[in-house]
């Protein structure tokens, strides 16, 4: 137990001084679950000890989610609070920084229609777009973290027994964030170092086309002019460094919107709005999603890429070392906060405009003309393997190896 608090606290301190990264007189506005009661109380206090402003919680219920869901007129589900979505664009033009506790039951709506689901998202999407910006160009800092809940832990360690899998999940989590080191913040300096060897490599090489080999995948990814591949940390509008996830293991991208062709294979489970599709593929002509099959989860993905006609699009790829923490732990953890980073992957969806040279400048109309696509979603998906290999083709024609056997060549 008391090791237990020792890497709780040291968690919530690595969220505040390494993934938000907050300044002094800085407001934080958290989002999460009731659940979380207990690690946002500290996360709290260890703001105020950083010299925050004001901490500002936004709490929410899965249980309530739930009963709206299965109880609520369908009308509800086209309406979302302006004044909530008005309220995070303010704070961030304030220069606000911004925390979501994502504490989750992986199977929470699996009994919900997925239309009803469709629409509030979307519903949701619309009113926060301008919310969104602050976020998707980095002008103002903001990170994911998660904390176990029951009903997840017993979602990705069923064999274990139930007093043990709340315990097991807490120690995986603390492992893949490196919280479990003597100096974690150190430990996550020198993440970041190395996972700047690849991007320079990346950004030197300036690819026209990326290609992704593996069991049931083989897929060609054209880039835009002026591409930029991003990861670890990024810089707010203030210049402070910020990393957006915990754990993060990935480097990234965007794709040509019209770029993209071939056919992907998902190697782990995606949940997405508390419902698991699994098993799926996707097939692109020019970009487009053309074709999908699913063993499971098949309506959640086709009203997922229904949402509009960016999410019939890619905006998003990313590359993920086959051993990582994340990865080399062996679990599903069935939250794409985790899976995303232990596996290569693709995003359905918007494009992050940071990702493209002066792309944060840039108004809808021009990121589209350089390439980017636009939506109101953004859904990664993973396609990695052991066995998966990424080539790259520069403007001349040549082509460099990036991934063999899951992992980078560099």
């Amino acid at each position: 137990m008391e090791n237990f608090q020792t890497n709780l606290n040291k968690y919530a301190e690595l969220v505040i001084k390494v993934g938000i990264n907050l300044q002094k007189d800085q407001t934080l506005v958290i989002t999460c679950p009731i659940s979380s009661a207990e690690f946002v109380r500290l996360v709290a206090k260890k703001a105020y000890e950083a010299g925050a402003k004001n901490v500002h919680v936004e709490w929410t219920d899965e249980e309530m989610t739930l009963i709206k869901y299965l109880n609520a007129p369908e009308e509800s589900f086209k309406h979302y609070p302006i004044w909530k979505a008005k309220g995070f664009e303010e704070m961030a033009a304030d220069g606000a920084a911004f925390l979501s506790i994502s504490a989750t039951n992986p199977d929470l709506l699996k009994d919900v229609e997925p239309q009803r689901i469709a629409t509030f998202n979307k519903t949701a999407a619309e009113a926060m777009q301008g919310f969104r910006k602050y976020t998707q160009t980095g002008k103002v800092s903001w990170g994911i973290v998660s904390v176990p809940t029951i009903e997840w832990a017993n979602k990705v360690f069923p064999h274990l027994k139930e007093e043990k899998r709340v315990d097991k999940l807490w120690e995986s989590i603390f492992k893949v964030t490196r919280v479990d080191m003597e100096d974690p913040v150190q430990g996550w300096v020198d993440h970041i170092t190395n996972l700047k060897k690849g991007l320079s490599f990346l950004n030197a090489k300036k690819f026209k086309t990326v290609t992704f080999t593996g069991k049931g995948t083989h897929l060609t990814v054209d880039l835009p002019e002026g591409h930029i591949w991003v990861g670890g940390g990024l810089k707010n509008d203030n210049g402070v460094e910020f990393i957006p996830n915990m754990p993060t293991e990935e480097v990234f991208t965007l794709p040509t919107k019209t770029g993209v062709n071939g056919h992907v294979t998902s190697t782990k489970p995606l949940n997405y709005g508390g419902q698991t599709i699994e098993n799926f593929t996707m097939t692109f002509k020019e970009g487009r999603i053309i074709e999908i099959t699913a063993e499971r989860g098949y309506e959640a993905l086709k009203k997922l890429i229904e949402t509009d006609e960016g999410s019939l699009y890619l905006g998003e790829v990313a590359l993920v070392p086959h051993h990582s923490p994340v990865s080399d732990s062996n679990v599903v953890f069935y939250n794409t906060l985790f899976d995303e980073n232990a596996s290569s992957h693709l995003a359905i969806g918007s494009a992050y405009p940071l990702c493209i040279e002066d792309g944060g400048k840039l108004s809808k109309a021009e990121l589209e003309a350089k390439g980017a696509n636009t939506s109101l979603t953004h859904v990664d998906f993973m396609i990695g393997s052991a066995d998966m290999s990424v080539d790259g083709e520069t403007h001349d024609g040549t082509v460099y190896p990036i991934f063999r056997n899951g992992n980078w060549v560099i």
